[in-house]
């Protein structure tokens, strides 16, 4: 090959280059108009997760925070705190839809004009660099510990659940048990064996017996009468076999300040229940106020001083502090005997966050238990936030694809459940005009069972 040819070639191959290079920029140019925005979730619970799973990966890059690495599947928490399911037939882990963008802290504040949120982990400290902690004794902070990061978005949803309420009963925090999460599920199942392994020993008489094996349930919702349910079902199955003696010992109070249990549910239901727990020896203090709890026992205003060996707190949800820090957003308020006390964040229709000016931000959504529709009265239900993250998945695949909005969010009530035991429950549509709006019994059983089956995320 001649030097000129040589020279020809090296030419026209640097400029077939420059015109491969100039090309690859173009369509990076052009690409990069249309990458994915940056969609962020805080919450995993009934609102966050299931948008979570189903929202589309490939056309939004997905962040969710919580403080739990699972999600809980909360109507089976009061079986697997006595036995009946295993714990993780009750959790479903986030990362299996997120191993990449999902964070383990709490969301402490909100910028909506940077649209950034700051947030605190979660995870247990860290304590790995001991030498620098040995060294220094007046250090009060670990590596890694507390240190809080930002994160940014394009796309919010608010989906932080709530947190259970006490009413601000002194000691309910430090001597009760709740049932929000498969963490108060284990801790109820280990003091229920702690409870009867105590009331074992040779050296109690049989009125301490009795004050352990006194099992205390405050709240008469379908949570508390779920597990009072469960719970009797243990007593008279497994520890009447295990415990034969002090199983008869064993007794179940359900503590309530509403005139009646299960208050959303059809009167004749209600009665249905109380006949049922009224046979089976589950006892129901209606109309009952609860002063204070110390270690062991309660105060009850009608009643006085009550001993127990275990008390469920079962009474209802109390707003998630994040929703103090958010000063931008309109918010559902009540009025309590000194203050004002946030429910929750008000939305549209369309589950858009309405500011306090009156207008609606489009690029951040609120779902759940921290969320309510303006002017609109729903259920704080697991049903209801499911549904509003199924109408939200719907919006944002399509908003992805450039596509209209869907219809405003309408809920569609399915009805109501509730276990009693002895596979016995009560369903109840709402709509009193309908073909089994209304059942009790092993029928309704079948239907607790085939829709919390139908429910299931998994196999798991």
């Amino acid at each position: 090959m001649t030097l000129p040819s040589l020279v020809y070639r090296t030419r026209h191959h640097l400029a077939a280059a420059r015109s491969l290079l100039a090309g690859s920029r173009s369509r990076f140019a052009s690409s990069a108009v249309h990458q994915k925005q940056r969609l962020l979730i805080v919450g995993s619970g009934w609102g966050g997760y299931p948008l979570l799973r189903s929202v589309d990966k490939k056309r939004w890059e997905v962040t969710i925070i919580s403080p739990n690495n699972y999600f809980n599947f909360t109507p089976l928490l009061a079986g697997c705190a006595v036995g009946t399911l295993e714990f993780r037939c009750a959790i479903e882990p986030v990362r299996r839809y997120s191993p990449q963008v999902a964070y383990q802290a709490w969301c402490d504040k909100i910028d909506f004009k940077q649209r950034t949120v700051e947030c605190v982990p979660a995870t247990p400290p860290l304590v790995w660099d001991t030498k620098s902690v040995l060294a220094d004794p007046t250090t009060t902070q670990l590596p890694g510990t507390g240190t809080s990061f930002t994160l940014h978005w394009d796309k919010l949803v608010l989906a932080a659940g709530a947190y259970s309420q006490t009413f601000g009963v002194p000691g309910v925090k430090e001597h009760a048990h709740f049932l929000k999460d498969v963490k108060d599920a284990r801790a109820i199942r280990i003091r229920i064996l702690e409870c009867f392994e105590q009331a074992m020993q040779p050296t109690l008489s049989d009125i301490d017996r009795r004050n352990l094996l006194n099992f205390c349930i405050v709240g008469g919702g379908p949570t508390g009468v779920e597990f009072a349910a469960e719970l009797h079902d243990l007593l008279h199955a497994e520890f009447a076999v295990h415990y034969p003696s002090l199983a008869k010992m064993a007794k179940i109070t359900i503590y309530d300040v509403a005139p009646s249990i299960l208050g959303s549910f059809d009167r004749s239901l209600v009665e249905y229940a109380e006949t049922t727990f009224s046979r089976d020896g589950i006892s129901i203090l209606t109309s009952h106020h609860v002063e204070r709890v110390e270690a062991g026992k309660m105060f009850v205003k009608e009643q006085g001083e009550v001993p127990f060996g275990l008390l469920v707190w079962s009474t209802g949800l109390a707003p998630n502090p994040l929703l103090s820090s958010i000063t931008e957003i309109k918010k559902d308020m009540k009025t309590g005997r000194q203050d004002w006390h946030v429910l929750s964040v008000l939305t549209n229709e369309h589950l858009n966050l309405i500011k306090t000016d009156g207008a609606v931000d489009p690029d951040v959504w609120g779902i759940g238990d921290c969320a309510q529709i303006e002017n609109a009265i729903l259920p704080a239900t697991a049903q209801v936030a499911n549904q509003k993250a199924q109408y939200l998945v719907k919006k944002l695949n399509k908003f992805a694809k450039d596509q209209d909005s869907p219809k405003p969010f309408v809920f569609e009530n399915q009805g109501s459940l509730a276990y009693l035991g002895d596979w016995k429950a009560i369903y109840d549509t709402g709509k009193g005009d309908k073909i089994m709006s209304k059942e009790s019994g092993r029928i309704a059983w079948l239907l607790w069972r085939s829709a919390y089956f139908t429910m299931t995320l998994s196999w798991r």
